[in-house]
Order: C-alpha cells, then sequence, then structure tokens
C-alpha cells in the first residue's frame, strides 16, 4: 500500500528518499552545490528540460523547496539527506552560473521550464546550518471525532487546525502506543515502544513520571538530542503523569520549563514550575502557555528551536474558557453506530459485562461533548496565534507545526461510557497533522505511523540523532512531494498497541470511572484491514475484527479463524512485543499474515 496520497498528481512523481547517510560537512558553505552534484550524477543536466531531465527544474527545485515535479520528469529524484537540504535553503540556493539554468531552445516545441520558487525564509543559525524549528501542539485525549466529523462543526469550533489540515499533510492512520496518557507521552519522547520504555501506567510502580525517570528515559529523548545538538527547547503544559512542580525540577534537555501537575486538569488556579521556580496562576492554561510559548519563539527567533505546547485541555473535567461557555449550546454527540452498541456472544468479557446506556447517561455524554468543543476551541485560538506570530517574525517557512494527541477518547460507544484504554479505533486512532518546509499542502497518507515515529522525525529533521535509541521509523520522507515508499526498506505492515490493566489508585486522573470500559492487559496488532488482540485474563481471550467487513469493530469473529491463521497472529504479535530497536521492530512488523 504505497503510494496513498488521495490527489491524482502523486500517483505520477517518483519518491525522494530521506533516509541517506548525511553527506559530510553538509552545512550551509556548499550545500547547494552538493545538491546539484547529485542531480548531475543522477543523469539531471542543464537544458534538460524537454527531455524531463531538467537539472533545476526537474531535480533541484523539488529538492530543495518541495515544488512538485512535473509530469514529464523522466529521471528517479536522487537520495539526499535532510541536513543538506536544510542548509541549501538556507543559503538561498541560487543556481551556480548561468550554465546551470534550464534553458531550453525557443520556439513552440520547448517546454519552459518550471517557474522558480522563492526560498524559504530560513534565519541561519550560530552553526550556520539553517536548520529547521519545530511548534508541537499536543492536546490531551483529542479523539478523532472532533476532527473528522461533521464538518460544520469542525469550520465554526477550529477553523485554523482546518487551516492546517489545507496547508499541509494529514495522516489518516496514526496511532499510539497505547490509549494512557503516560505511556503514550513516553513513547512520543524516546521513540521507545511500551515494553522498551517500562512505562505502563500512569502511576509507579509500573509507570508516571517516576517510572519514566526510573527506566533511565530522561537521558533519551528528542529534547536531550536536539539541545545537544544547539537547538534551544522549551516544554509547556503536561509532561507526564505524577510530574509535581513543587517537588520536581527541570528534566534534562528543556531549556525552558513551564510545567504544572494533576492541578492543571482544571485550566484556573495551577502552579507552574518555571525553570525550577513555582508560580501560581488565575488565568486559563491553555491561554497561558500560549503566551509564555510566543515569548519563547520571540527570543529564540534565530533559531533552531524545538517547543512542544502540551495542553490539558480537553481532557477531564472539561473546563472551557469564560469566552466560550456557551457555544454550541444545542450540539450533541453523534449517535450513529457504535454509540450505544450492545456485545454479541463472542464479544471479550469485560465489554459483556456493561450495561446500556441510559437516558442520564446520553445527557451527561451530550453536555460533557459540548464542554470538549469549547475547550478546543482555545487549542484553536492558540493554533491561530502561534502561526501568526511565525509569520511576524519571518521564520514561518522554515517552521515545522505539528499538532496531534496523547490518545482518543470514547463517549458512549459500545456502550462504554467516557473513557479510553480499548484497543478499539475510538482509543487508538488519533490526529496528526503537519505543516512545514516542503510538506505538500492538502493532502492525505494512509500509511500506517505511530506516535514512535515522532522522536526519530525530529532528530533527523534537526540532524541530531545521538542521544536516542528509537523502536520508531523517522516520517521525514513520507513529508516529501511525491513519496511512493522504499522498496528496500518496506514500510510498517502493522502498529503494536500494548496496555496494562489500570487498578485502583485515587490519585491517578485516568482512573476508569465505572462502566468507562477497564480492560484486562492486553496486546494488540493494528493493520489497515483487521485489529488483533490478545488478552491476558484468565480464559487468554482473543479478538479479531476485519476491518473491510466490519470497519466499525462491532464483531469478533476470532472464532472463525483457522488454527494456522491464529497461529501466524500470535507469532507475529509475539515478535512486535519483544521487538527493539527500528530495524529489530521494522522486521516483526512485517511478520503479519
Amino acid at each position: 500500500m504505497r503510494d496513498k496520497r488521495m490527489t491524482a498528481a502523486a500517483a505520477l512523481l517518483t519518491g525522494l528518499l530521506l533516509n541517506a547517510t548525511p553527506a559530510a560537512g553538509a552545512d550551509a558553505a556548499g550545500a547547494c552545490a552538493q545538491v546539484r552534484k547529485a542531480c548531475r550524477d543522477a543523469g539531471f543536466v542543464a537544458g534538460g528540460v524537454k527531455e524531463g531531465k531538467g537539472l533545476k527544474a526537474d531535480c533541484f527545485e523539488p529538492i530543495v523547496h518541495g515544488s512538485a515535479r512535473r509530469p514529464s520528469a523522466s529521471v528517479p529524484l536522487p537520495s539526499v539527506d535532510a541536513a543538506t537540504i536544510a542548509a541549501c535553503q538556507g543559503e538561498g540556493s541560487a543556481p551556480d552560473s548561468p550554465a546551470e539554468a534550464d534553458m531550453t531552445t525557443a520556439g513552440p516545441a520547448a517546454e519552459p521550464p518550471a517557474p522558480a520558487i522563492a526560498p524559504a525564509a530560513v534565519v541561519p543559525t550560530a552553526g550556520g546550518t539553517g536548520r529547521p524549528n519545530f511548534v508541537f501542539i499536543l492536546a490531551d485525549d483529542f479523539s478523532m471525532n472532533l476532527l473528522s466529523t461533521r464538518d460544520d462543526l469542525l469550520k465554526r469550533s477550529m477553523p485554523n487546525l482546518m487551516k492546517m489540515q489545507g496547508e499541509g499533510l494529514t495522516f489518516a492512520n496514526y496511532f499510539v502506543t497505547d490509549s494512557l496518557c503516560c505511556p503514550s507521552r513516553s513513547s512520543i519522547f524516546t521513540g521507545k515502544l511500551p515494553h522498551n520504555t517500562g512505562v505502563q501506567t500512569n502511576r509507579p510502580p509500573f509507570g508516571g513520571y517516576d517510572g519514566f525517570m526510573k527506566h533511565g528515559n530522561e537521558s533519551h529523548t528528542f529534547a536531550v538530542a536536539l539541545q545537544k545538538a544547539g537547538y534551544r527547547t522549551a516544554m509547556l503544559g503536561k509532561y507526564l503523569n505524577g510530574y509535581e512542580p513543587a517537588k520536581h525540577g527541570v528534566p534534562k534537555g528543556w531549556s525552558e520549563w513551564d510545567v504544572d501537575g494533576s492541578r492543571g486538569y482544571h485550566e484556573f488556579n495551577y502552579a507552574l514550575n518555571e525553570n525550577g521556580r513555582v508560580r501560581n496562576h488565575p488565568e486559563y492554561l491553555t491561554d497561558e502557555i500560549s503566551l509564555l510559548g510566543r515569548e519563547f519563539i520571540k527570543k529564540s527567533a534565530s533559531g533552531p528551536f524545538f517547543i512542544e505546547f502540551a495542553t490539558f485541555a480537553p481532557h477531564a473535567p472539561y473546563v472551557p474558557p469564560a469566552r466560550y461557555r456557551n457555544d454550541f449550546p444545542t450540539l450533541s454527540y453523534d449517535q450513529s453506530p457504535p454509540f450505544g452498541a450492545r456485545p454479541d456472544a463472542n464479544a471479550p468479557d469485560w465489554i459483556k459485562e456493561i450495561s446500556a446506556l441510559e437516558t442520564k447517561d446520553i445527557d451527561a455524554i451530550n453536555s460533557n461533548f459540548r464542554k470538549r468543543v469549547q475547550s478546543d476551541r482555545a487549542i484553536d485560538d492558540l493554533i491561530r496565534d502561534v502561526r501568526a506570530e511565525l509569520v511576524r517574525l519571518g521564520i514561518d517557512r522554515n517552521t515545522y507545526v505539528i499538532f496531534s494527541s496523547d490518545n482518543g477518547y470514547h463517549m458512549g460507544e459500545y456502550s462504554l461510557r467516557p473513557g479510553k484504554m480499548t484497543p478499539f479505533d475510538t482509543d487508538v486512532q488519533v490526529p496528526l497533522i503537519i505543516v512545514g518546509p516542503g510538506v505538500p499542502a492538502g493532502q492525505v497518507l494512509s500509511d500506517l505511523v505511530e506516535n514512535v515515529d515522532l522522536c526519530p522525525t525530529f532528530t533527523e529533521l534537526g540532524a541530531a540523532p545521538g542521544a536516542t535509541e528509537p523502536d520508531g521509523q523517522s516520517l521525514a520522507a513520507l513529508l516529501r512531494p511525491g513519496y511512493v515508499g522504499d522498496p528496500a526498506h518496506p514500510w510498517r505492515r502493522a502498529v503494536l498497541i500494548e496496555h496494562h490493566h489500570v487498578g485502583p489508585n485515587k490519585p491517578d486522573p485516568d482512573l476508569p470511572a465505572p462502566k468507562s470500559g477497564n480492560p484486562p492487559t492486553y496486546e494488540a496488532l493494528r493493520t489497515a484491514l483487521a485489529l488483533y488482540v490478545e488478552y491476558s485474563d484468565a480464559k487468554h481471550e482473543i479478538g479479531y475484527y476485519d476491518l473491510q467487513t466490519d470497519p466499525l469493530e462491532l464483531r469478533n469473529i476470532a472464532a472463525s479463524l483457522p488454527a494456522a491463521t491464529l497461529k501466524r497472529w500470535h507469532e507475529a504479535l509475539h515478535a512486535n512485543a519483544v521487538c527493539k530497536g527500528t530495524r529489530d521492530c521494522r522486521a516483526a512488523q512485517q511478520l503479519v499474515p
């Protein structure tokens, strides 16, 4: 399932592979010359536009500026590493000489060269590398139905997020390693699966901030890698469950630190640890981190910088800002299937224990959903204001802006009361939208990607791989126009989901509410065509959902599968559940039937 971009022109493009070994000395001096040499070595020539092999129009411009390749292009693009491309963008990328331009003979038969595209507005760093900046916006419990249903609602509630979709790339099949805050965030920071981070729940001894630190994850985050490579880094809002502003300091890797603990869920009257000093705040939290973040961006505009805005919204108790509390007064939750679905005879026992929704449950879901949408409006304001600041500073074209969530959220699906933690798409599939230099606009990619891919993506694009040991794969190649996949390194065929049963722990804000669903410990594989789950309960139940005939995951047909097929699924799941490192995990992901 390679060229999945949902545009006709994309099928004509040849992929640009960014996983090549970085060129020696890929700094601003001579970077464009290196790109042009790679083009010439691949068979592109000055004046070759008519034959579809023009040095500038058919090779240099698509690589450096992300311009779409002309349909007449006849030679595949060479592989050029991301650091060299970024450095060339910082040079301004003028042709070496008039002889290098794609000149053609006059006359109607001659195809004019593609128009030159203005270079990205790169602000050179102290090292002169012109590396990109990153703005990562991570919402809390932001489910897919807040993004993909009822476009009229989305246009009114999150117009700036919709604008990002129109200007960037949307990943239609992006999943998290666990539909629970702390394990998921640990995977984002390190690029590792939960069985390698050791973070399995939100609280000690198997997770939380203390578990993250206990297992040595602090030294292997993208923040540490980027900071060592010269980036200024900032963390604002929510870090990991169990972090206490008055007790814990500033973890490694962060130049700016403005983070709260559990009081942040209430959005008002919270405390931030601000670079080691605790300060109380009455302001609405999403607005405050927006303000603090824009101040950091101003101070860091000479680049490169990385900033993460980690909102507590729209997590329960769903507290919107005062300015939006009366919005959408008649809004109700989408009650189409699987909302209110009742389990059949083959459903796992933990679902069978859930009683049918009552009127009071539906009323509460509608009320809370309205609050979630109202809260999301503040996130949209943050997106608007931060992107406007990037434009004002002239650094927007050299800055990646990424929007995502730590996990999804169900509200009545399968009769479950509001919560998460299940292996179903309501909980494990979340948005991922990226805008930035060279990223094609308004396109959708359906390859399977996972939150462990973010860490290696950040470090590759920032030319800072040093401190990390990820299980995920960089998305850098997928962000380039014309991505069609690399046969030598096939993309994953499955994502691994690992969840450990959450026991009673009252301080945990994600403690499952009654009837919200608290499944036994499970491991699962989600592919493009199926969901396979193994539960570690007394019956060792198995779930298999055929997404071609049952996209809503309502019918468990594991009992109808041949024993040999189930054996292959089990072996593939085991290989993924013990894999370590990108190469090992990539091999395991190819084993699914």
